[in-house]
């Protein structure tokens, strides 16, 4: 009888003792949007509706290779972006970043409609110029969506400036964006395209 306490004692030590090898908790990582149907897709399958918050609340690096123009001057720009909920469709994103002009920064505030697959966002670049932007989120039945959208146009360094913007939302993890430029009338001409990468580990 006086070895049933012990043997309990050693027990709750036990317990209380991390098993060996055992690893912390990983941090949960982002998914798809596309439901599991448990069957090939069909022709006439709905394509599931954009949910913004799944993807894209959190932080985000990017690198964007840019060719010189009436933003600036060539070079690399390195950054990073972070989108956080505001009040229902709203959303706020701020980047902060670095290019061959030196430091600068973007706000924009994004109003997302999941019924009507469409999207605005309102541009300010610390650099002296703003735009607004309206949109259509498109996709396909294999997950993969897409948002493009065209600015007002605006003036920088006295010409007019138009910016369009293909987001192609290729995974949870990253987007590619094909950016365009329209310089006083003229054609749209390519400006790169940019990857946003998520950091996971920041954006628990």
């Amino acid at each position: 009888m006086r070895g049933i306490p012990l043997a309990l004692a050693f027990l709750v030590a036990a317990a209380t003792l991390p098993l060996a090898g055992q690893q912390p908790p990983k941090p949960q990582l982002p998914k798809g949007q596309m439901p599991e149907l448990g069957r090939p897709t069909q022709s006439d399958d709905p394509l599931p509706p954009f949910n913004f918050d799944d993807y894209f609340l959190g932080k985000w690096t990017f690198e964007w290779d840019v060719p010189e123009g009436p933003l600036g001057p060539s070079g690399r720009i390195t950054g990073t972006t972070v989108y956080t909920a505001v009040d229902g469709r709203f959303y706020e994103a701020k980047t902060d970043a670095t290019g061959a002009w030196g430091p600068f920064s973007m706000r924009e505030l994004v109003a997302y409609h999941k019924e009507n697959k469409t999207l605005a966002r309102q541009t300010t670049d610390s650099r002296g110029f703003s735009f607004l932007q309206i949109g259509t989120v498109g996709g396909d039945l294999g997950g993969l969506f897409n948002i493009y959208l065209e600015s007002s146009p605006f003036t920088l360094n006295g010409k007019s400036v138009r910016v369009k913007h293909a987001m192609r939302l290729l995974s949870p993890f990253n987007y590619k964006v094909g950016t365009t430029v329209s310089v006083d009338g003229g054609p749209f001409i390519n400006y790169g395209n940019p990857w946003w990468r998520k950091d996971a580990a920041a954006s628990k």
